[in-house]
């Protein structure tokens, strides 16, 4: 589902937005507590289900995390799948999934479910799917950014959650990614909600730095959820950004905004960069001019986490 934030769910200090547009957070709210409670969950037996989720609107990490699970799993000789919901905006992240390993994708997320039983996956990767009630997870990971953490604090139209902050007290493992500025924080708002949740904080570190030349200066625009993430990367790798242009998340670039970025570049002597999730999607004929950065994530107690998904 495409949702592009209004500002005003990352600001604190916006109250009358939220406010007004209370009640019908509210109504969303009751909606999907009766869909929770109506909707018959299906336990898979015949293969391990992890969910990867978030309840912050997107720029959480999702799919790193579901790729770091996939990596896991094959240095251990487990046959592991993703799942996701077919969007026709999420292109990009479904192109990375399918460079990685098998991608089984629908409208329904059970249907690709049974697909993957049926090839013989032993593990099913759903890269988001937490709101989704059908099925009966084995395990469950949710995903924050500490840059905008839950932003305003409301549900959605009045803040950028999927639901309410204080439901993260069903949930046992909580990954953190970003800059750490906020981590210990955050970390004291989990636990005053769910003194038992398991805290895994992760970064995000580039692997093909040697593509980029120092001492070139250069242009750099995204359409993710964390746009200011990935320019504190680049900056605490000595990339020179001259200039900066954000996009919203799962953004589809027209040719008039490429070439205006090509042009802005030549303007000020720039060199081009963007992410991974952009550079697919762009048209193939502007991939000569534009490089992206390759990252992986890199997770604290690692082998901690390992025990999670192989037990």
């Amino acid at each position: 589902m495409k949702i592009n934030k209004p500002k005003f769910w990352d600001n604190k200090n916006s109250k009358i937005l939220p406010y007004l547009l209370l009640p019908l957070s509210l109504i969303l709210i009751g909606v999907n507590l009766i869909k929770k409670t109506i909707t018959k969950k299906e336990k898979i037996k015949k293969i391990k289900t992890i969910c990867v989720g978030n309840i912050y609107v997107g720029g959480t990490g999702k799919t790193s995390l579901s790729l770091k699970i996939h990596e896991m799993l094959n240095q251990k000789s487990i046959e592991s799948c993703f799942i996701k919901k077919d969007y026709s905006n999420q292109i990009d992240e479904q192109k990375i999934l399918e460079n990685k390993g098998k991608l089984f994708k629908s409208k329904r997320r059970l249907n690709s479910l049974m697909d993957a039983v049926d090839q013989g996956y032993k593990v099913a990767i759903f890269d988001d799917g937490l709101q989704d009630y059908s099925i009966d997870y084995d395990i469950i990971f949710i995903c924050f950014n500490d840059v905008n953490w839950i932003g305003n604090g409301f549900t959605i139209p009045s803040g950028p959650l999927r639901e309410n902050f204080k439901n993260i007290k069903y949930y046992k493992n909580i990954f953190i990614n970003g800059n750490m500025e906020n981590l210990e924080n955050i970390k004291n708002q989990i636990f005053k909600v769910n003194p038992k949740a398991k805290i895994f904080v992760t970064t995000y570190a580039p692997i093909n730095l040697n593509d980029f030349i120092k001492k070139d200066n250069y242009l750099v625009f995204s359409g993710i959820g964390n746009h200011q993430s990935f320019i504190s990367m680049l900056k605490k790798n000595n990339i020179n950004i001259l200039k900066e242009i954000e996009y919203p998340d799962h953004y589809t670039y027209s040719d008039k905004d490429i070439n205006n970025i090509i042009t802005e570049a030549e303007n000020i002597n720039c060199k081009i960069i963007t992410t991974e999730k952009d550079f697919y999607r762009l048209n193939d004929k502007y991939t000569n001019k534009i490089k992206f950065v390759k990252s992986v994530l890199q997770i604290q107690n690692e082998s901690e986490f390992l025990d999670i998904i192989l037990n």
